[in-house]
């Protein structure tokens, strides 16, 4: 319960907490993922501080150190995620992408304590605090496993930042979570914890889309989303299982109101992905079943910045926008900065234009670089609806900043479109959009432009960009709440099977010792788009193959495909592998009587959790074997 506590504490500090720095005259309850290391690679700053201070540094001076903005895509985006991946910072000088990470959630951590221990002074850390690390539903395990070992590691401090935390003798050398400690830190599916928020809300916390005035660059006013549930509702109510009970469960008023078996979509539409989710609703508990696959892709806001930056190649010059950023890094994060603030703005009825202000060490910078001035540039680009203004501004028209969004939002409703589409997602008519890019106005048009006139219902929760955060504490006091998930993948092992002529192919016959066997046979441990319940397991027994053996590793495959009968058919790859740390057999054979080199080891793998789990047993003495599945060492 003390935990629990924490936890809600800790969801207060996060809502209510204003972040320093930012656009003057706005609030923000999130910041930007940005972070600043010294030259010496120790830790400045995070978030709107990191991006001011890198912002106000004289141009040589910021040469020389590392600003990292915008870093948590690299990660899905790498397909040969190591340990030892490496980020590169705007000036082009890179770092172990581990120890980035590292650095960000350790400053999440002393914020968070710091803020609990002023709300309860004999707060004691150690085994009262659960972390809850979100990532998207679309991220392969080689990811959630890196974000775990970077919650492990301790990276380097400076004495100037150690002298800055609070009690930094007892806090200097932890990570978020210590090894010992795993089961403190949870990792938590985005839209997933999203949905686990929207079945906690009540009616007046929604927004229908399709209700809202047409022009508006914010949430409309708000229409009951209730009727279309009234006949659920009455169904229910006649049924064994009370409304009553089901609210006094925790599950939200909308949710009581609908039958047990309805089903919704949620789309996380974030900064890097748009990442959806199907979600059935099961009563009585109002525990979630996932009815397809997590899906999405690439699809976030940041999209939207790089067509700025390729409409700034456009009109300048790609070779001309790299060397700038190369060489005069701390204004084109000004650039950035600016046109951040006007995309904001944006919205689709928007008729008048915006205007973005360019640094003067861009002017001067392309000036000396190209020969002339950038409105010369403008005018001899083939950009007609970018303008140079007078005020020594970039005037764009509505039409532009729409084309700015035109890729990224169609990619969004692209892939809601192609999940509606499959038979195991028939029957929804809801779909909550959430996330940050979620308060665009933009995109709350489009999507509900594209997707109302199916008859889907688009709703948005009020305080849509937090809807992730505040799911994530209610996932991490109730690890439970979404009971069954379907696999991303096929997962299974190499095995040898004995050589069935006519069945096998010739090549894979292989005899030794006079049998004939089956090379490369796929045995399966789940397939892909399997429902696999919460804490259901598979298990495989494993032998030694030699007396005395410490360690048996077993080389993990995955594909997309159900149906791969060798680990050698196109895209099944080598994904990971299970590791057995075994301890020396007592006395020559075992309990069993068995000699060592035949000892059982049992090991039992879970795929229904957010993280793929194994435990394992040494059959003859039943005690436990250390083991592990690691998707980072291919």
């Amino acid at each position: 319960m003390k935990g629990r506590l924490l936890l809600t504490t800790l969801t207060a500090f996060c809502l209510h907490r204003k972040w320093e720095g930012g656009d003057p005259g706005v609030a923000h309850q999130k910041t930007p993922t940005c972070l600043l290391l010294t030259p010496e690679g120790a830790f400045h700053s995070f978030g709107y501080t990191a991006r001011d201070y890198y912002h106000d540094l004289d141009p040589e001076e910021a040469r020389d150190w590392l600003y990292f903005e915008k870093f948590k895509m690299k990660i899905h985006s790498t397909t040969d995620l190591t340990l030892k991946t490496q980020l590169e910072a705007v000036n082009g000088k890179k770092m172990p992408a581990l120890e980035v990470f590292a650095h960000a959630l350790r400053f999440f951590k002393e914020h968070a304590l710091q803020e609990l221990r002023e709300q309860c002074p004999s707060l004691l850390e150690k085994d009262t605090v659960r972390w809850v690390l979100t990532v998207p539903a679309i991220w392969k395990q080689p990811a959630k496993q890196f974000m775990r070992e970077a919650a492990y590691l301790v990276p380097f401090q400076c004495d100037a930042w150690s002298m800055m935390l609070p009690n930094p003798a007892n806090h200097h050398q932890a990570g978020l979570v210590s090894r010992e400690d795993a089961e403190q830190l949870l990792i938590a599916l985005e839209p997933e914890a999203a949905s686990v928020y929207c079945r906690k809300l009540r009616l007046h916390q929604l927004v229908d889309l399709s209700s809202r005035a047409p022009g508006r660059g914010c949430l409309g006013e708000r229409r009951s989303i209730d009727s279309s549930f009234r006949q659920a509702r009455e169904q229910l109510r006649r049924s064994r299982h009370s409304r009553t009970f089901l609210v006094e469960s925790g599950v939200g008023e909308l949710w009581a109101d609908m039958q047990a078996g309805d089903r919704y979509v949620v789309a996380d539409c974030g900064g890097g992905t748009v990442d959806l989710t199907v979600h059935q609703l099961e009563q009585p508990h109002g525990t979630l079943k996932e009815l397809y696959k997590a899906s999405g892709g690439p699809c976030g806001a940041v999209g939207v910045d790089l067509a700025f930056e390729q409409l700034l190649g456009r009109i300048f010059g790609e070779d001309f926008i790299t060397t700038f950023k190369r060489q005069r890094p701390a204004a084109w994060v000004d650039l950035t900065i600016a046109f951040e603030a006007r995309k904001r703005t944006a919205g689709p009825h928007r008729t008048g234009a915006l205007n973005i202000s360019l640094p003067f060490s861009f002017i001067d910078f392309y000036r000396k670089q190209g020969g002339h001035n950038v409105e010369t540039a403008l005018r001899k680009s083939s950009v007609n609806f970018v303008k140079w203004s007078s005020h020594g501004m970039l005037r764009m028209s509505c039409e532009a900043m729409n084309e700015l969004f035109q890729p990224t939002v169609s990619g969004i409703i692209q892939h809601i479109e192609a999940l509606l589409e499959r038979p195991e997602v028939q029957g929804v008519k809801l779909l909550f959009l959430v996330g940050g890019f979620a308060e665009s106005a933009m995109l709350q048009h489009a999507v509900q432009a594209a997707l109302g006139a199916r008859g889907l219902r688009v709703v948005v929760p009020h305080d849509v960009a937090l809807t992730i955060l505040k799911g994530a504490v209610l996932f991490g006091q109730a690890p439970g709440v979404v009971r069954v998930r379907r696999s991303p993948l096929t997962y299974g092992v190499g095995v040898l099977n004995r050589f069935v002529a006519g069945v096998h192919p010739p090549d894979k016959l292989l005899v030794r010792d006079g049998r004939r066997w089956c090379t490369d046979v796929f045995e399966r441990f789940v397939a892909a788009e399997q429902s696999v319940a919460l804490g259901e397991e598979v298990r495989r027994s494993y032998c030694p193959a030699r007396p005395g053996q410490r360690r048996v590793l077993i080389n993990l495959y995955c594909c997309a495909a159900e149906d791969a009968r060798f680990i050698t058919d196109p895209g099944v790859r080598k994904c990971g592998a299970l590791s057995l740390e075994l301890e020396p057999a007592e006395g020559g054979p075992d309990a069993a009587g068995m000699p060592p080199g035949r000892r059982e080891i049992r090991a039992a793998m879970q795929f229904g959790d957010t993280e793929i789990k194994v435990t394992a047993v040494d059959v003859s003495t039943n005690r436990s074997v250390r083991a592990a599945i690691d998707f980072l060492s291919n």
